[in-house]
């Protein structure tokens, strides 16, 4: 194996995870992108590109909050404008940043109502931050805002445009030590995943997988367990996405998504298994979603591109969609690091007219679906790829060559039961000479 897979602590007799250099590399790569585009300065409120830029964190509780922002000069060193005390926090504990770490606070998505004056307040940091560099009159690059902010940087005559592909372009290829913290993040999904293998059997319910799971990542060290969507049963298909209290019975179908970040770096990560036996539609489809996936990972090397992945896989129509939209994400590749989703998305519906060339350093998932014959059950599989210089490595490690059968302890007095067999076996020879007999012993028809 090309990749090493450490423990989660820093120790001083080996070279592991240099976080020094992942903050300088990270930062680098955005300041060379910025130099090079017509942009003058990048404003990001997306929390991930603010980790991105200023290797900063207060808790994924403000993920969704849009109120921390940080300004990237053009060929200066980046501000970020946090919760006061996380602002206090970051001067003494951060460093790189230093006095460039500062209270400031947006309108936490709409909770600041406009008249409150938050907006203003921070389009008038912006500004005077920019004019101090000659800047503001250049145009400012933003990922995602909310509008009365937009508006207020407007308003001081700053002009606004699309930031967000720059730093798209920025994450894509990943540094050495972000790898190491995709595989390090992979690995505690393994672990999970064993934990879960040997807790599934009848009576289970889904949500208990899930706190299973999260206990499991956790006491591993993950930062942040972000879902666990646990789908069985007659839920498998069509795909609800999230989980439920349903109870897993003899039989069924489950399969999980587990995403959580370790130090900000995500996983997505399915694995399908059976409770107790599979049907034989069941197995038929997972050897057909297992083929798509395999036929898709052959492709990953430098210089193949994303059309040429999803090329082999199936096209809607084939499974039961009327067009490639309706059944997006289910035949889907995408990059993985400080989100879930980030570039390359590999698609139907997008990679032919748009194909993006495969390149050393790049981390996505590739996952795959296929419906049973029987039509409620389903099969998911998902694995994680690094591109290398010659080809790629999976990092994702739990066992799924083949359908895994969890909790299979059925015993009869000829033996056990076989793990591959329908929930209704049909009838032995003995029973249609039973019927057989009976209609004829007691006059009754028997209808074929």
């Amino acid at each position: 194996m090309a990749l090493k897979t450490h423990g989660t602590m820093a120790v001083d007799w080996e070279n592991r995870i240099d976080f020094d250099r992942l903050r300088r590399e990270r930062l680098q790569k955005a300041k060379d992108l910025l130099r090079k585009s017509s942009m003058g300065s990048l404003l990001c409120f997306d929390m991930n590109n603010v980790r991105y830029i200023t290797a900063t964190h207060i808790g994924t509780w403000a993920q969704d909050k849009a109120n921390r922002f940080t300004l990237l000069p053009q060929n200066d060193e980046p501000i970020l404008w946090d919760f006061g005390s996380a602002a206090k926090h970051h001067q003494l504990n951060c460093p790189w940043l230093g006095d460039r770490s500062r209270p400031g606070i947006s309108m936490l998505r709409g909770a600041m109502t406009p008249e409150m004056g938050r907006a203003e307040d921070v389009a008038k940091k912006i500004r005077i931050e920019l004019e101090m560099r000659g800047l503001h009159k250049e145009p400012v690059g933003i990922d995602i805002i909310e509008p009365p902010v937009l508006f207020a940087l407007q308003r001081e005559g700053l002009e606004v445009v699309d930031g967000q592909q720059l730093m798209s372009e920025a994450r894509v290829i990943k540094t050495q030590d972000e790898i190491s913290l995709l595989n390090t993040s992979a690995m505690m999904v393994d672990a999970a995943y064993d934990e879960l293998y040997r807790a599934m059997k009848p009576g289970l319910r889904e949500n208990e997988a899930v706190g299973l799971v999260s206990k499991v990542l956790y006491d591993l060290g993950s930062e942040y367990v972000e879902a666990v969507n646990a789908i069985s049963g007659e839920r498998c298909n069509p795909h609800p996405h999230v989980f439920s209290d349903r109870v897993l019975r003899p039989g069924d179908p489950v399969y999980y998504d587990i995403l959580h970040s370790y130090m900000g770096y995500r996983t997505c990560y399915y694995r399908c298994f059976t409770v107790g036996y599979a049907s034989h539609a069941m197995v038929d489809a997972y050897k057909r979603c297992r083929d798509y996936l395999d036929a898709a990972i052959e492709l990953v090397r430098p210089g193949r591109t994303t059309a040429e992945i999803a090329a082999v896989w199936p096209k809607a129509e084939e499974f039961g969609f009327p067009n490639e939209e309706a059944c997006f994400a289910l035949q889907y590749g995408h990059g993985i690091g400080l989100a879930i989703w980030e570039k390359p998305v590999i698609s139907r519906l997008v990679s032919f007219d748009h194909p993006v060339e495969i390149k050393p350093g790049m981390v996505f998932a590739l996952e795959t679906f296929w419906p049973s014959t029987d039509g409620w059950s389903a099969a998911r599989i998902e694995e994680e790829i690094v591109v290398t210089p010659s080809g790629h490595e999976v990092i994702t490690r739990f066992p799924a060559e083949e359908l895994l059968v969890a909790g299979a302890h059925y015993f009869t007095v000829n033996g056990p039961l076989p793990t591959t067999r329908e929930s209704e076996a049909p009838p032995s020879d003995r029973v249609l000479e039973m019927i057989e007999t009976s209609a004829k012993t007691e006059r009754v028809g028997v209808s074929n």
